[in-house]
């Protein structure tokens, strides 16, 4: 693939924002398992250094594959034989505490073009409302070979 078989740039960037609620938190516990007392027990956090309740912070991620998805949609029906897949997040880090009712902005910017490798790495940030970075990550998109359909194929 050439650079620009991607379709996007170096410096493109979207954002999404999302008020984490106490919903989200459990939905996410119960679907992963995680009830830690860190996320659903606010007696035990209120004696914390946090003081309360703190998000997961995969759900963070969770946000940030959001993004990514914003990022590339639009552009799916241009990769002919190609579809953008997640090969991951490297140097994930949690730099702060998400608490219920933050309202998390993501920022996720194309950061390099790797034409050869048919990936494209972005940096993704994650930031509340008082524009603490709270996580952040370089996602790593590859574009993997897809075969038509037999009856696309046949056309």
């Amino acid at each position: 693939m050439q650079d620009a078989d991607f379709h996007v740039a170096i410096g493109d960037t979207v954002s999404f924002s999302k008020t984490v609620s106490e919903s989200d938190v459990y939905l996410f516990a119960g679907i992963t398992g995680d009830l830690s007392d860190v996320h659903c027990n606010e007696e035990f956090m209120s004696k914390s250094a946090f003081g309360r309740r703190i998000a997961h912070g995969v759900l963070s991620m969770g946000l940030m594959s959001t993004a990514s998805t914003l990022m590339f949609t639009p552009h799916v029906k241009k990769y002919v034989g190609y579809t953008p897949v997640s090969q991951g997040y490297d140097r994930v880090r949690f730099m702060g505490p998400v608490f219920f009712g933050d309202t998390v902005t993501i920022t996720y910017t194309i950061a390099k073009l790797e034409g050869d490798r048919r990936r494209v790495l972005s940096e993704v940030t994650a930031t509340n409302q008082r524009g603490e970075t709270v996580a952040g990550a370089t996602h790593i998109m590859r574009w993997v070979p897809v075969e038509a359909p037999a009856r696309e194929a046949a056309q």
